[in-house]
């Protein structure tokens, strides 16, 4: 039974409330985990944003503990999925960073744990909830949903007329053998489908889908990659955002020197395509893009593999 935003427990009791079970921070940015009936964490985290004077937070939300979809560069791939949120468990995570921390919580981002279009039926009532609670809302045009390319998925959500709802694709490549090479879901649904998909996608008037793509040194950062990438995007309504690559424990991937990632950007910009910089925050604490998939859940999948 779906719980409204405004009906979930109080602080430290009540219907759908999850105790928090960790926190962390870097700086302004937090990170904290919630544990779930059924003993495992949920990891959520609180950013601070600015813009002309005004300050508000951004809460990037879980929709999966784990994730199935094996995206090379990505914490959470190497814990393999669990399971799906509850919706419940979904708005749970919003209503810690509101009322246990007191955040002056904005906008909401499914770029957690996760593939959203995994678990779309959960993640679409979520949104649903807070779009119309009438005391804790959050519109839809405050809310985006990050996808790593599930075609069904996005025309799933593009049936649904939601305009103001923002999407968001964790592209990472400018073609289909360097995107394959690191997000295994390329080799079933190749850039060509996705990009018809994204083309479908109804956008507000001025507004943009907006694709995420991480730098990797070496792998696709070079002037080239630019150009491909601004070529496959002309004619859509898109916004790059450029992520230079967050390190993990294990991983043979390292960021990107600055003049790099500024060369890219300047490249896709002369190109005439829009893109801005996402700022790196959060890594101290394991809470940047990439990073979220806790130790606990780790060791739990060694030993049982063991």
């Amino acid at each position: 039974m779906l719980t409204a935003l405004s009906q979930l427990g109080s602080p430290s009791n009540g219907p759908g409330y999850l105790p928090l079970s960790r926190q962390m921070a870097d700086g302004d940015v937090v990170k904290f985990c919630q544990r779930t009936d059924d003993a495992w964490e949920i990891e959520s985290v609180i950013i601070p944003m600015g813009a002309r004077d005004k300050t508000w937070r951004t809460l990037c939300v879980s929709s999966q503990i784990g994730c199935k979809r094996g995206c090379t560069f990505c914490q959470t791939a190497q814990m393999g999925l669990v399971r799906n949120l509850t919706v419940d468990e979904i708005l749970g995570q919003v209503r810690a960073a509101r009322v246990v921390f007191g955040a002056n919580v904005r906008n909401v981002v499914f770029m957690g744990m996760g593939e959203p279009m995994d678990n779309l039926e959960n993640v679409v009532a979520a949104i649903t909830a807070m779009h119309e609670d009438c005391i804790n809302q959050i519109p839809r045009r405050r809310i985006t949903v990050s996808t790593v390319g599930r075609c069904d998925g996005i025309r799933r959500l593009a049936a649904l007329r939601w305009r103001r709802l923002n999407l968001a694709v964790s592209l990472n490549a400018p073609n289909d053998e360097v995107r394959s090479q690191i997000m295994p879901i390329n080799r079933i649904e190749p850039m060509a489908l996705l990009r018809d998909a994204i083309a479908e996608y109804p956008v507000r008037a001025g507004g943009h889908v907006l694709i995420e793509y991480v730098l990797i040194r070496g792998l696709n950062d070079k002037l080239d990659h630019a150009r491909q990438l601004a070529e496959y995007l002309r004619g859509l309504h898109t916004c790059v955002n450029l992520i230079p690559y967050n390190p993990r424990e294990e991983s043979p991937y390292e960021t990107p020197d600055e003049d790099t990632v500024v060369r890219f950007q300047v490249e896709l910009m002369s190109a005439g395509q829009l893109c801005f910089r996402r700022g790196t925050k959060g890594t101290a604490a394991m809470a940047a893009c990439g990073q979220l998939g806790n130790l606990e859940l780790r060791r739990a999948r060694k030993s049982e593999v063991a």
